[in-house]
């Protein structure tokens, strides 16, 4: 709720409005992009609002050298770490303008210039793949660190044991951020996830475990500090469990939301991370409510860009679909 944040000298005025400005563009973009899912124009949409906070908790203290994994649910990871609005969007209408030259789409959006080494499609297969980049970083003797983001859903998965288990033992810069939104598609957390908790499982593998507010951009940012830090210092892996909530339901027709009540909707809606961080924000007076106001219009106004800018960007041509498919050595 607005001023419950406990001081943090850390969060200055810069990386609050940095941290505000990221969050409000994922929201407006995503918005757009169901806009555009809703018209038939892109398929297989599945949406982060509600999820803000998280990713841009984290991001906030990674370098363009750094490395994301993520997930199917990933425009928000995308835009934290700073990939581009027109090419995210124009990958997701199928342009040849896009991240990937319109051949991936709306869960395969990568940018290797940013660090972002990909969105993927397949529940759990982006954690041992940001497992190795940690590895590489760590061989190559570098202070890059590895981040890879899943849901709970993903949590049970042998991929995210083993890793865990090899990162401890290799003390590999990596964070394991669960973005625990309470539902596998359908399937309440509670249900399907022994122990009480995904961040209590870290005790296992000898490396911290810790349970943050994912609707607090402050307390993801201060937990996500800390495991960015050790990571760079050589002192292991973290797993995070951010508790965070998903607005809309799996995916574009997961529609009306029968697994859920309305009481516990409200409940989180009245949390939301944007009102929340705003209300901070201006209660610590780091900025007043013009400042913010132009901020929100500046979203939309990127968000409009990109739209303008994929609608008017061509197709890849037929050829396209010979190439990329094979990486020549020679």
């Amino acid at each position: 709720m607005a001023g419950e944040y406990s001081a943090r000298p850390e969060l200055n005025r810069g990386t609050l409005l940095w941290a505000y400005e990221r969050m409000v563009t994922i929201r407006r973009f995503e918005e757009q992009a169901r806009r555009e899912a809703d018209a038939g124009k892109l398929r297989g949409m599945h949406s982060s609002i509600g999820q803000e906070a998280v990713p841009t908790g984290v991001c906030a203290h990674l370098r363009d050298s750094d490395f994301v994994l993520g997930t199917h649910r990933s425009h928000h990871h995308c835009i934290a770490k700073g990939v581009d609005l027109n090419e995210m969007m124009a990958e997701l209408l199928g342009k040849a303008t896009g991240t990937n030259k319109g051949k991936g789409g709306t869960m395969h959006i990568a940018d290797i210039n940013k660090g972002m080494l990909g969105a993927n499609g397949v529940v759990g297969s982006n954690i041992p793949v940001a497992t190795g980049v940690a590895l590489s970083a760590s061989v190559r003797g570098s202070d890059q660190v590895s981040v890879v983001f899943f849901g709970d859903g993903a949590s049970s998965q042998g991929s995210l044991h083993e890793s865990m288990n090899l990162a401890s033992i290799w003390n590999l810069p990596i964070l394991f951020v669960c973005e625990n939104n309470r539902y596998a598609e359908a399937t309440p957390f509670e249900y399907s996830v022994a122990g009480a908790s995904v961040s209590g499982r870290a005790a296992g593998y000898a490396m911290p475990g810790v349970t943050v507010d994912g609707q607090s951009l402050p307390d993801v940012y201060a937990a996500a500090g800390e495991a960015v830090r050790r990571a760079r210092a050589g002192e292991g892996p973290t797993l995070i469990e951010a508790q965070t909530y998903r607005y809309q339901g799996h995916f574009g027709a997961d529609n009306p939301l029968g697994y859920r009540t309305e009481e516990e909707e409200a409940y989180y809606h009245a949390r939301d991370c944007i009102d929340r961080l705003r209300a901070h924000v201006l209660e610590g007076e780091y900025a007043t409510e013009a400042e913010l106001s132009d901020i929100d219009e500046s979203a939309v106004a990127a968000v409009l860009t990109a739209i303008q800018f994929a609608d008017e960007s061509p197709f890849p041509a037929d050829d396209e679909l010979t190439t990329d498919v094979y990486v020549s050595y020679r």
